[in-house]
């Protein structure tokens, strides 16, 4: 089944919590960003409320190193330095980082654990959803391990090793498995399901910029 048409943009991000810190030291900045908050600033004028304009506001020097989308919560890191802020960006760029995201899908995955390798590309004319294209996508790898089923639910364990837009939301779909809450993708009885996206950024280990030392960084799940 496919997704209905999406439904209209009514941006109404969240002010409590303004912003939660996980971490913060000379170098980095780590934090919990909640669902329906953009990460940096859109291009519309009320667009313009986001974690990156909330941080800069009391931590000036913050940068962004990575976008979590508007509708996913969970770990986020910015660098506080310049020379931070490239060593992080360059670990994302040649996959030295690791990330871990929970989900709540409709429906059972075909087994365990496995993996999805599609790749994937903007719908240019549906934009901002992206599609599996095998002929001009870019590559895009996500394994997955199935934690628990229940009542028709199923809670999974993501674990992307590319960092392609929409990339867990797709390739959930293409398993026939679409994240409950999930306005792009997921049919309308999967979208109503629940009252947000069931997509969180569970874990994100870096090596540290100051020292080079494989730190872990966690948010707990809030569904």
């Amino acid at each position: 089944m496919q997704p209905s048409a999406i439904p209209e943009f009514n941006y109404t991000p969240p002010h409590a919590p303004w912003f939660s810190v996980l971490h913060a030291d000379d170098y980095i900045l780590v934090l919990d960003k909640p669902s329906g908050l953009l990460s940096v600033p859109g291009k519309a004028a009320e667009h313009q409320d986001c974690l990156e304009i909330r941080v800069q506001a009391q931590y000036p020097d913050a940068r962004t190193v990575h976008r979590l989308d508007m509708d996913t919560s969970g770990v986020c890191i910015m660098g506080l330095t310049a020379n931070a802020h490239r060593n992080l960006s360059m670990q994302f760029q040649r996959r030295k980082t690791a990330k871990t995201y929970i989900a709540r899908v409709q429906g059972g995955l075909p087994a365990p654990e496995g993996e999805v390798d599609l790749p994937l590309i903007c719908d240019w004319p549906n934009r901002p959803r992206q599609m599996v294209d095998h002929d001009k996508g870019r590559t895009a790898l996500t394994r997955w391990q199935v934690v628990e089923e229940n009542d028709g639910v199923t809670r999974v364990l993501l674990f992307p090793v590319t960092g392609r837009s929409h990339q867990l939301r797709v390739h959930m779909q293409a398993l026939g498995c679409s994240i409950l809450g999930d306005r792009f993708y997921a049919p309308d009885a999967v979208r109503d399901a629940a009252p947000r996206l069931q997509l969180h950024a569970l874990d994100l280990t870096v090596h540290h910029p100051a020292d080079g030392r494989r730190v872990t960084f966690s948010s707990a799940a809030p569904f």
